[in-house]
């Protein structure tokens, strides 16, 4: 069995996987189960009022978990995928721990051949968080990846820059990070 078909097997047992994205490691689970997503929040002691993204491999798979309006559609076909997380009204498609209280939820697809496929083969969004405790150095090299998990998919070193987090209701940056510039400049054109 190759290893994102393994990892896959993992997920679909509630376990946790480190798998590379096109920014950081990430540390996946199924992002249907309950239970898998509180280990994530126990492994990277992370309190449950923070929200986690999700990662998706379509913009089905985005619509079947968030509400998606027109100047949203417009966005997200523009920078996704790529190292962009979009913050949308989740639907109730999703376990509510996922938005830490918010009812609304971050969603990349990454631009990586990897996540994708594990995406794809589980046939769920599965979570987008950094394989790395809270505060922790972003991990771009397998060693930096220092939370529990049960399998690991060794990507080699990544890009290392985290993602940018848009908010598309208030259209406000939660954090700024990979193609900040692009975000800002595509808001700007749209005022």
């Amino acid at each position: 069995m190759d290893p994102v078909e393994k990892a896959a097997s993992v997920l679909r047992h509630d376990g946790l996987v480190i798998y590379p994205t096109d920014t950081l490691y990430g540390l996946g689970a199924d992002a249907l189960s309950e239970e898998a997503i509180a280990r994530v929040y126990e492994a990277k002691r992370r309190p449950f009022s923070a929200p986690i993204s999700v990662a998706v491999c379509s913009c089905d798979m985005i619509h079947g978990v968030a509400r998606v309006n027109d100047y949203a559609a417009g966005f997200i076909d523009r920078f996704l995928p790529g190292p962009v997380t979009v913050v949308l009204p989740a639907r109730n498609s999703l376990p509510g721990i996922l938005t830490g209280g918010t009812g609304l939820i971050g969603i990349r697809i990454p631009r990586h051949p990897v996540a994708l496929r594990l995406i794809e083969l589980l046939d769920s969004p599965i979570t987008a968080t950094s394989a790395n405790t809270s505060g922790a150095r972003d991990p771009v090299v397998p060693g930096d990846c220092n939370v529990p998990h049960d399998f690991m998919i060794d990507g080699g070193r990544l890009p290392g820059t985290a993602s940018t987090v848009i908010d598309l209701g208030s259209l406000t940056i939660i954090r700024p990070g990979a193609d900040l510039e692009q975000v800002l400049a595509y808001i700007s054109a749209r005022e």
